[in-house]
């Protein structure tokens, strides 16, 4: 057991029983190539991993956002689990420290690689799964991604105002804290301008207009946002 790995424990707060097991999942395919003795590397964990990835997010996305239907339980899962995500938490964890590459895969930065980071963070989970059991893993899993809200609110897309606005009240306010409210209508029948005002409770955050209700409600989320960014900036 090197010094990273020692290091990878101390930083998930938790000594693996089985010392393998670490190993195996921070060991690339590409070292069977190049050791004669190496065995195995992490594909299988990476296989078991993702299970636990899937249940564990599931469970606290369904505890954590009890109004919410399926479809959007699920696209928030997707986001949270998602390739790239996943390699940004195996670069927080400094997975990369720790992984097992062939020398010629050293050399061309495949310790930097995102599939490989990808898949060495799903092997972790799992090896965490098989050493210490599902309520450690979960723990630690949670632990890893932190606020899950925040996580959510960055990735939102730039053009989705409405979804961050959502994201930023929900975890002071609940889902049903926002309302959208038509306060005009102006124009004629074929060019229409609607004002619409966003209400948080019974504050109203922001003011928008656009050619349908659709456009004119982002704006007003989009006005919220600034608000509530420009309060925040004052309490820091």
């Amino acid at each position: 057991m090197n010094d990273a790995l020692a290091a990878l424990q101390a930083r998930l707060g938790h000594v693996f029983h089985d010392p393998a097991l670490l190993e195996l999942a921070l060991t690339h395919p590409s070292v069977l190539n190049e050791r004669s003795g190496a065995q195995d590397s992490n594909q299988r964990l990476e296989f078991l991993g993702d299970a636990v990835l899937q249940l564990v997010l599931s469970e606290e996305i369904f505890r954590r956002y009890p109004q919410e239907r399926e479809g959007v339980l699920t696209q928030r899962r997707k986001l949270l689990i998602e390739g790239k995500f996943a390699a940004k938490l195996a670069t927080e964890l400094r997975l990369d420290e720790c992984l097992r590459v062939n020398a010629a895969g050293a050399l061309a930065g495949l310790k930097l690689n995102r599939s490989a980071l990808e898949d060495a963070f799903e092997a972790l989970v799992a090896a965490l799964y098989l050493d210490a059991g599902y309520a450690v893993t979960q723990r630690i899993v949670l632990q890893i991604y932190g606020d899950l809200d925040q996580r959510l609110a960055a990735m939102l897309p730039a053009d989705n105002p409405k979804g961050q606005l959502q994201e930023l009240v929900q975890p002071a306010h609940g889902n049903n804290a926002l309302r959208y409210e038509v306060t005009r209508t102006t124009g004629e029948d074929h060019q229409r301008i609607y004002d619409v005002t966003v209400w948080l409770h019974d504050r109203a955050l922001g003011s928008g207009h656009g050619t349908s209700k659709k456009l004119a409600e982002e704006a007003a989320a989009r006005a919220a946002l600034e608000v509530l960014k420009a309060e925040a900036g004052k309490t820091d």
